[in-house]
Formats: structure tokens, C-alpha cells, sequence
């Protein structure tokens, strides 16, 4: 799996968590969704996802790139 699925399945999961935190838990996890998905749109811009550090280094993902050419 190249870094840039994980990415989306990632966020994907990411964002189910926090609308079922809303709905079950407090109003307020609501924050939490926006909060994604401000950094999803900052993303689309820069290209900077600190989430893709951190996959890049724990689970060893490579991009699709990397995974192209080897």
C-alpha cells in the first residue's frame, strides 16, 4: 500500500470517528471534523500532511513513486 491510499483511508476513517463521536458521545466532536477537514484542504494546497510523516516512518509506506520505480 503506497503512503498516498493510506493517506485517504486515513482521513476517511478519521472523519466517520468524529461524526460518530458527534452523534454519541458530545455536540462539541464536531470541531474535530472541521479540523480534518481544514488540514485535508490545506493539503490539496501545500502538499504538507503531518500525517504523512508519521505514516512514512512507523509503517515504512513508500509513495506511489517510490513504489514505481523500484
Amino acid at each position: 500500500m503506497s503512503v498516498e491510499r493510506a493517506l485517504t483511508a486515513f482521513a476517511g476513517f478519521m472523519i466517520l470517528l468524529s461524526v460518530a463521536l458527534t452523534v454519541w458521545v458530545h455536540p462539541n466532536f464536531v470541531w474535530f471534523t472541521v479540523f480534518i477537514g481544514a488540514n485535508l484542504f490545506q493539503q490539496s494546497f501545500t502538499g504538507f500532511c503531518p500525517a504523512t510523516i508519521i505514516l512514512r516512518k512507523v509503517f515504512k509506506l513508500k509513495t506511489e513513486r517510490e513504489l514505481a520505480s523500484s
